[in-house]
């Protein structure tokens, strides 16, 4: 049968975005609905957003800081909702910006909610943008599944009180006392945040350390971090459920007994893949029971010519992961030579915390996994802090395969983490060994050069046995 398109993508995040456009200049006929925010999380409700608002924060640490270097500047008042009209123009231009770049290479979009009649066939109906528009049927050859996820909250006794991220970006005014659960990345960047622009903050989540799944230094390195802040943290404990004061805001009540009080509550307990309204039942996609899109090495789904990337896998959730997906794909399905070689195993994270915290290849207990490591860790006050005497420690890290003597891990938790580990991927990328970092000149004085310059062996981790 002849199809309206080649290509359909549901959802415009980074991913559905990079996969559309890419696909459109190999040729291909290509459609786009979004239901929501053209961008995705990600500029809409995500890292842009969040990181502007981390930079808010940081200026009034920079203001005290000053004095230190001989600067009588005050911390001054920080206007919220100036913040929030400038971060909103932001995403306007970003949103606009996104349009114009699959409109200039050809993709036909609709806005509002797509879903499946059959496998083939999509029917898009009226969506948060535009309730008012038509029900439209189209068809397509191949149709990519990118609407990425949404905040998942627990099933508590008054979790209704509680916002999530989704709320937070649009907040009209700044709340005097937060009560943050959850430790992973959302939880830890908010409770940050939050304090930085002025705000009380308890943080609470369920693990003895934040940011399950990093370095085990790294998240000792973070709780202390935290702690410096003036962030109350409650690990190990968990909410059990949530009401409102007769005086305002909100109790949380906690699995020990203990009890908080706040005038908001933010869970940041994580994201689901985000798959209602679909219309899966009709085509052969199989999910999990936490509704994960399952997926081949390819990218495609159960339902052959469908199609899954981003966070609806559930796989690696991050933004530049569903970019290289959206690209692979498109290059795999319209390209004429080899699809881009990308390298996602050794994909560099970063958790935008002040201090910031960035990584890139295996932790200490996962390359331990495979043999035994050599493990070089320093610990010390940045510069800037020896006059500042703000209580701040930068902690860098390489994990090395004591056989082969490559770098499998770079961790580092400190001023400029992130932009120092984009370079670092490189190198664990490209399989540098211990020799390789030891013989490069460092640039001096930095805290980066704290990498080539680790030359004393911190201690060795033998091969770790289930």
């Amino acid at each position: 049968m002849a199809y309206d398109f080649d290509l359909f993508v549901i959802g415009a995040g980074s991913g559905g975005v990079r996969c559309a456009r890419i696909a459109a200049g190999h040729g291909a006929r290509v459609a786009v609905a979004e239901s929501r925010h053209w961008g995705g999380t990600c500029v809409n409700l995500g890292c842009v957003p969040k990181k502007l608002m981390v930079q808010a924060g940081e200026y009034g640490d920079l203001a005290e800081d000053s004095h230190g270097f001989g600067w009588d500047t005050a911390r001054g008042h920080h206007d919220w909702a100036a913040l929030i009209a400038a971060k909103d123009r932001e995403i306007a231009r970003l949103n606009g910006i996104y349009v114009s770049m699959l409109e200039k290479t050809g993709v036909t979009l609709f806005t509002g909610a797509a879903r499946f009649e059959d496998a083939h066939t999509l029917l898009i109906g009226p969506g948060p943008l535009d309730l008012e528009a038509p029900v439209r049927r189209v068809t397509a050859e191949r149709i990519v599944i990118a609407t990425g996820s949404t905040p998942d909250l627990p099933d508590i006794e008054g979790i209704g009180y509680a916002i999530s991220s989704d709320q937070a970006f649009h907040l009209e005014t700044r709340p005097q006392h937060v009560c943050i659960v959850g430790g992973g990345y959302i939880g830890i960047e908010f409770s940050g945040i939050f304090q930085g622009l002025g705000s009380s903050v308890d943080l609470v989540y369920r693990q003895d350390l934040p940011l399950r799944g990093f370095d085990q230094d790294m998240r000792a390195g973070l709780r202390d971090a935290i702690e410096a802040r003036g962030i109350r943290q409650h690990a190990g404990r968990s909410p059990t459920a949530i009401a409102p004061r007769p005086e305002g805001g909100y109790v949380v009540h906690l699995d020990d007994g203990g009890r908080i009080g706040a005038d908001c509550v933010f869970f940041a307990t994580g994201r689901r893949p985000k798959i209602d309204g679909l219309g899966l039942e009709h085509t052969a996609v199989r999910t999990t029971s936490g509704g994960r899109i399952v997926v081949d090495a390819t990218g495609e789904t159960d339902a052959p010519g469908i199609y899954a990337i981003g966070d609806v896998t559930n796989r690696d959730n991050l933004t530049p992961v569903a970019i290289a997906e959206g690209h692979t794909l498109a290059d795999r399905l319209f390209g004429t030579g080899h699809p881009r070689d990308w390298s996602l195993a050794t994909t560099p994270k970063a958790v935008f915390f002040s201090p910031p915290l960035a990584t890139v290849g295996l932790t200490e207990e996962e390359a331990a996994r495979d043999g035994a490591v050599d493990i070089y860790l320093a610990r010390f006050t940045p510069m800037r802090h020896t006059l500042s005497g703000r209580t701040r420690r930068t902690v860098m890290k390489l994990v090395v395969d004591q056989h082969s003597q490559k770098v499998v891990g770079a961790h580092m938790l400190g001023d400029d983490a992130p932009e120092m580990m984009q370079g670092l991927a490189i190198a664990v990328t490209a399989g540098l060994s211990k020799h390789d970092f030891d013989r490069t000149v460092g640039i001096h004085p930095t805290s980066a050069e704290e990498f080539v310059t680790m030359r004393t062996r911190t201690r060795v981790t033998e091969r770790q046995t289930d």
